[in-house]
């Protein structure tokens, strides 16, 4: 059976639990109810437990986070511009909780809510359910999520199911920041993907997708997460970094590759795709000083979808099933 605990109560007097899946000697993963926060995602390297993700200490930190440590984001993750779009002549006003924009599924999204256990969760498996009612951060529709979580020695493998009774955008992933060891900058990535989404002020997408070659948006072959200065490409100089979409190729092995300073353990992210978030993290210490170095790596689909025809349609309508995964495998060397 997993672990449960009590990891403390929110503001208004709800408990939250902590519940750890995976055996001792191999990987193991620790979600809250609250938000299906990852909470921790540690694996045995050289002998010693070493955890790959960052987190906070306390609830408390959590209901009052801005970085968005380790909650799953939706219902519609990343930006949507001033919050607006329109489904079959419907105009539609979503909360704007960033410069204008709506992020992440606004200020009490998924990732702020209490979820709830369905069924009963084995040493590798838990599913967790949350419904979204019509008019949540503005949304049309009722919503109902389901994350199933399965563990195996080297990779946590996690699933999202949604229903709506009307057309509404859906686009579920999990924000982690990793660190697999070492400063979050000097880890090597490699992203399989030939384009990116090029963006505006407030990091909206333009609508042009954009070769990488020649840029410092190609990671086709691996190098160092550090930026060049930002002074060097507009891009870079709109999000302070990275802090964009990546385009991942037809024939792409998986949507990322991490690994450690060290080169003693990588990470390999798949997903449902289309596209990968990428955040080299510059501004984290900002909303939480002393938490350390880490970046964001988020399979989903592409940001602003609802206003742009020409990006992968994001609505999801009533009789159709909303399915996305990623998978997290590590491999120590």
């Amino acid at each position: 059976m997993p672990r449960v605990s009590r990891f403390g109560r929110l503001a208004d007097g709800r408990e939250v639990q902590a519940i750890t899946l995976g055996d001792r000697d191999a990987l193991q993963a620790r979600v809250l109810t609250y938000g299906a926060i990852l909470h921790s995602l540690s694996i045995p390297v050289a002998g010693q437990r070493r955890e790959m993700i960052l987190a906070l200490g306390d609830i408390r930190q959590y209901e009052n986070d801005t970085a968005y440590v380790g909650p799953v984001v939706g219902r519609f993750a990343n930006r949507i511009a001033q919050g607006r779009f329109s489904v079959d002549g419907s105009a539609h006003q979503l909360s704007r909780n960033e410069n204008g924009n709506h992020l992440h599924g606004g200020a009490k999204g998924v990732g702020r809510q209490m979820w709830h256990v369905l069924g009963a969760p084995s040493e590798s498996r838990l599913t967790l359910a949350l419904q979204s009612p019509a008019g949540d951060e503005g949304y049309p529709g009722n919503l109902d999520i389901q994350m199933q979580l399965e563990l195996r020695d080297d990779a946590l493998k996690i699933s999202f199911d949604a229903r709506c009774d009307a057309p509404t955008p859906v686009n579920l992933t999990c924000h982690p920041y990793f660190n697999l060891g070492g400063e979050a900058t000097q880890h090597w990535l490699r992203i399989p993907a030939s384009h990116y989404l090029p963006v505006g002020p407030g990091l909206i997408p333009t609508g042009e997708i954009a070769a990488v070659q020649g840029t410092p948006f190609d990671f086709r072959t691996g190098r160092r997460v550090q930026p060049p200065p930002v002074d060097t490409h507009q891009q870079l100089a709109l999000g302070g970094g990275f802090d964009h979409c990546w385009v991942l190729d037809p024939d792409a092995d998986c949507q990322c590759e991490l690994r450690s300073p060290a080169g003693d353990v990588t990470l390999t992210i798949s997903g449902s795709g289309p596209g990968l978030q990428f955040y080299s993290g510059q501004y984290l210490s900002r909303a939480q000083p002393g938490i350390g170095s880490g970046i964001a790596l988020e399979p989903q689909g592409f940001p602003d979808a609802p206003n742009h025809a020409g990006f992968p349609d994001a609505m999801l309508r009533p009789g159709a099933q909303y399915r996305a995964h990623i998978e997290y495998r590590f491999s120590p060397a």
